[in-house]
């Protein structure tokens, strides 16, 4: 379930990035940021999950999902026919999105909070991997957002 949800949050990055393509907003959005660790940090003291656990795993979301943008920035700027035709609203089309995903990435933390310091946690993640990237159909760049979005969810790498 973690991996299924941090492959959607990594698919959100090609809607943010084309909310903000071709406008001053910039990727890195340190205000935003900050918000999102500190409702995750509170909502984690709320259900019992390991703040810091649970800090480090949405840093890796929130620089999963730059790496995307840019990675599609510099996509779009190679190739302008591929850049995005409309400018979804951050605010009421992307991050309604991306604050469902976080609730339910918060809630899949909780019931898998057990898991993740077993060893096989390795084992199962990396099947995991393998199985969102074909169901989901992600592509190089996507992929590489995933390993990022997951690269410390096991702590005993």
């Amino acid at each position: 379930m973690i991996v299924r949800l941090a492959a959607e949050r990594v698919l959100t990055a090609d809607t943010v990035a084309a909310a903000k393509w071709g406008t001053p907003q910039p990727i890195d959005a340190p205000a935003r940021e900050k918000t999102v660790l500190d409702h995750a940090a509170a909502k984690a003291a709320e259900l019992g999950i390991d703040q810091a656990a649970v800090q480090r795993i949405f840093k890796d979301q929130i620089a999963a999902n730059k790496d995307v943008q840019r990675a599609l920035y510099a996509q779009w700027q190679k190739h302008p026919a591929q850049q995005p035709a409309g400018r979804p609203d951050l605010a009421t089309q992307v991050r309604p999105v991306l604050d469902r995903v976080d609730g339910q990435l918060l809630t899949a933390i909780h019931r898998a909070q057990p898991l993740l310091d077993r060893p096989e946690c390795q084992a199962l993640l990396k099947r995991g991997k393998a199985a969102a990237v074909q169901a989901m159909g992600l592509d190089a760049i996507h992929r590489s957002g995933l390993d990022r979005a997951l690269a410390r969810i096991c702590p005993n790498r």
